[in-house]
């Protein structure tokens, strides 16, 4: 009985043996091979092997090779790995047949992880678990955008200008604005390179794309953002050589011009010389109150719809690189010469009711760099970073007239010289960074991150009213140093997990007045220190659903605007204390492509418990003028939303929008200057939009006329809702106080032809002449016309 009952054990044992063996003996639809760096030869370990649009994917092992099974059909491979760029290639999987294809990769010089691009050039940075986005310059750069209009298209990302071409400019992100959002550009900070360089004067086609870190920072930027971060990409591709060239011409005498040229030779010897121009009468029509010089009243009530006179602004600059790139020793060493020049007539003060007629400011720049990357230094997986930079800036502010202007052009003789205050001075800035960077990779799941920014300024005043230059005896001066070091988990494509940690060290050294009337002072020095730690992490729930979290204890230390002014329209103050800040963000996103259809959403929560916030107000001196001051205000709380969706349809239209609300109330229940009562309690905070949303449809007409040609017509729009200057329980019921709804409408028109090697292009933004309004109600410009020509050859 035993006996057969093993018999019949042994013999369905020996059946299922052999059907196994028939199955497994069957060839299997499927692409194989390995991934190997392009630049060494060496094999890449836990890179990322899928199927654009699919849930089809794998990881390398050890040695680099894949096998990835999925039914027959046409796909497109991705290959992707930390530290390198992202390769498609076509392929063909037939039923029953194994492809084999080798895929080599090469280097990246940033440190972004995967992006996923979708159609209208906002993506989302996949594998990060920070809250990041990335936006793609291609389809702007045939506009007469600059790079803060191209922001606008991230989700809570809100640009507020006071003027026209050239004027001041804040990027507001998730409810901060101003100093919160630090600027990079190809992650080496941009504090203290002037004016010039603003995201409002730099044109679009200078960026191959923009990234924009929401929140909580990376250790990689070594910074210490409240806000966020946005970070300049330059194209580095290694091209034979290549030419861009543009030239628009727009309402108000505006003109700028755009040229970009380079070659890398088969040696590795590369040079490339960037150079723009931006050019603008800015005498469009505003409506402002005029003041009557016989009584010396200005009616606020009463509005006259008149034109500015005194706000050319010009700017050039050129930026030139020379190195080398793929050696041994260096994956790129390049050396980099800046030279910047700006001029700019000041029509207003802080206010639009303070009108100058002959106030002016000139800034010269002058900046040496240094830039140095290599994977692989001296043992596989240690990753380096290396960039310097020395600034000089001399800006001069000139302030001289004898007579007081109205907005109708008209003038009065004073009894002593100078519009806001007497001076003709000049400012020399003298502004040293170094960043170091390395990442170090253990194992295939494990990485570690070192970052240190050093920071030092020096600016020394000199007056040049009198025939001798006087120079202040007393300069100002910064030392900052930031350490940063992270940890990161990768154990699989579904969750990553980082956690790290921050030290912060601000030296400051400068003149504090001794005296009421501030006409002594005595040097003074105060040293600065903290510490900030956070954590992120991602997880894909579904394929093309991703979650991440973040949290972060961060510190702002104060900028050199905040501790020392500009020297002129903003008051600084050198015993200001710097921001703490606990930062969450959720976020969760959906991207998927089914055929020619692609899905792009998604929606981000923010909460942010602010102490010793920095906040900028307007203060009044004599003479009915004023000026712009910072303090710290004490505690504040930010909540708020953010939402996303994108269509695209093939390669015909793409349609979509971002909603943003956010509310920034003041926490502080006893006043700042006393133990009473504080009136604005859980009041909004001043001068912030906390509601704003844009829209925009595109659409495609390829190879229209002829085969490589293209039309592109787009329309987009912008709506803010009305937000108080003050207090909103102060202000809500005054219209003086109030800045108000805008809807905003802009058309454009592209043709390409050659494949994008012509380019003309025609714009009319704020084609219903909506009035524009923002920084305590300056007037921003109404309708206006541009056209743009643009050449691109390379190969």
């Amino acid at each position: 009985m035993v006996r057969r009952q093993l018999q019949r054990i042994s013999l369905g044992s020996l059946f299922f043996i052999i059907g196994a063996i028939s199955i497994f003996a069957q060839p299997k639809t499927m692409v194989s091979g390995k991934v190997i760096s392009k630049e060494k030869q060496e094999v890449v370990d836990f890179a990322t092997v899928y199927l654009k649009g699919t849930t089809y994917g794998c990881t390398t092992n050890e040695e680099g090779i894949y096998h990835l099974h999925a039914p027959a059909g046409k796909y497109t491979l991705v290959v992707s790995a930390i530290g390198y760029k992202t390769i498609e290639k076509p392929v063909t999987l037939v039923h029953g047949e194994r492809i084999k294809m080798n895929v080599m990769i090469a280097p990246s010089v940033t440190e972004l992880d995967e992006v996923v691009v979708v159609s209208n050039g906002v993506s989302r940075v996949k594998r990060s678990a920070f809250n990041a986005i990335a936006v793609d310059t291609k389809e702007f750069q045939n506009s007469t955008k600059n790079l803060s209009d191209a922001l606008a298209k991230a989700p809570g990302m809100k640009l507020r200008e006071s003027g026209g071409v050239g004027s001041d400019m804040q990027l507001m992100l998730d409810g901060f604005s101003g100093k919160h959002v630090k600027i990079f550009i190809d992650g080496v900070p941009q504090e203290g390179v002037g004016s010039s360089f603003g995201l409002n004067n730099i044109p679009v086609n200078f960026a191959d794309r923009i990234e924009v870190y929401k929140g909580v920072v990376p250790v990689g930027f070594g910074t210490d953002a409240i806000g966020g971060v946005i970070n300049i990409v330059t194209n580095k591709k290694k091209r034979n050589w290549f030419l861009d060239g543009s030239y628009s011409y727009g309402s108000f005498h505006t003109h700028k011009s755009y040229v970009n040229f380079g070659q890398t030779f088969k040696n590795g010897f590369t040079y490339e010389i960037n150079a723009f121009q931006n050019y603008s009468d800015n005498d469009y029509q505003v409506d402002a109150p005029v003041e009557d010089f016989e009584t010396g009243r200005i009616d606020k009530d009463k509005k006259v719809r008149v034109k500015r006179f005194n706000d050319t602004y010009h700017n050039e600059a050129v930026i030139g690189k020379i190195g080398m790139v793929d050696k041994k020793w260096a994956d790129r060493l390049m050396l980099g010469f800046t030279y910047s020049h700006m001029y700019k007539e000041i029509q207003t003060g802080v206010r639009q009711e303070i009108v100058y007629g002959e106030k002016h400011r000139k800034v010269h720049s002058l900046m040496p760099s240094l830039e140095y990357n290599r994977r692989g230094l001296f043992i596989k997986g240690l990753d380096v970073a290396l960039t310097a930079n020395y600034n000089k800036n001399a800006t001069t502010n000139i302030d001289t007239a004898s007579y007081k202007y109205n907005w109708l052009g008209d003038r009065k003789l004073m009894n002593s010289p100078g519009e806001q205050s007497n001076q003709y001075s000049r400012a020399d800035n003298n502004n040293w960074n170094g960043t170091l960077t390395v990442h170090y990779r253990l194992a295939k799941i494990h990485m570690l991150t070192f970052n240190h920014v050093l920071n030092t300024f020096r600016r020394s005043n000199t007056s040049l009213l009198a025939k001798v230059e006087s120079e202040d005896a007393i300069a100002k001066e910064t030392h900052k140093n930031i350490s940063g070091l992270s940890y990161r988990l990768m154990p699989s494509d579904h969750w990553n997990l980082s956690v790290f940690g921050k030290y912060y060290r601000l030296y400051v050294a400068g003149p504090m007045a001794t005296t009421t009337n501030q006409d002594d002072y005595v040097r003074t020095t105060r040293n600065m220190n903290s510490i900030g730690y956070g954590a992120a992490g991602t997880y894909f729930i579904l394929p093309g659903l991703q979650a991440k979290l973040s949290y972060e204890k961060a510190y702002r230390l104060p900028t050199i605007e905040e501790m020392f002014g500009d020297e002129d329209l903003e008051m600084g103050d050198i015993s200001i204390k710097p921001e703490s800040s606990d930062n969450l963000n959720f976020n969760l996103s959906y991207n998927r492509t089914f055929g020619r259809h692609s899905v792009y959403m998604e929606g981000g929560v923010i909460y942010r418990n602010t102490k010793d916030y920095i906040q900028r107000n307007i203060a009044d001196l004599s003479g009915g003028k004023y000026a712009a001051k910072y303090i710290n205000y004490g505690k504040v709380l930010t909540k708020g939303y953010t939402v996303s969706a994108r269509y695209g349809f093939g390669n015909w239209v793409s349609v979509g929008g971002n909603f943003t609300k956010m509310d920034v109330r003041d926490n502080m229940k006893t006043s700042i200057s006393s133990s009473a009562e504080n009136l604005a309690y859980k009041e909004r905070m001043p001068n912030l939009p906390y509601m704003f949303a844009d829209s925009d449809v595109t659409f495609y007409w390829r190879d229209l006329g002829r085969k490589g040609n293209r039309l592109t017509v787009s329309y987009d729009n912008q709506y803010l809702h009305s937000f108080t200057y003050y207090s909103s329980r102060i202000g809500s019921n005054k219209g003086d106080y109030v800045v108000p709804s805008q809807f905003s409408h802009n058309l454009s028109l592209s043709y390409s032809l050659q494949k994008g090697r012509y380019n003309v292009s025609l714009e009319c933004r704020n084609f219903t002449d909506e009035k524009l309004y923002d920084n305590f109600s300056l007037q921003k410009a109404g309708r206006a016309f541009y056209g743009k020509l643009r050449v691109c050859f390379g190969d």
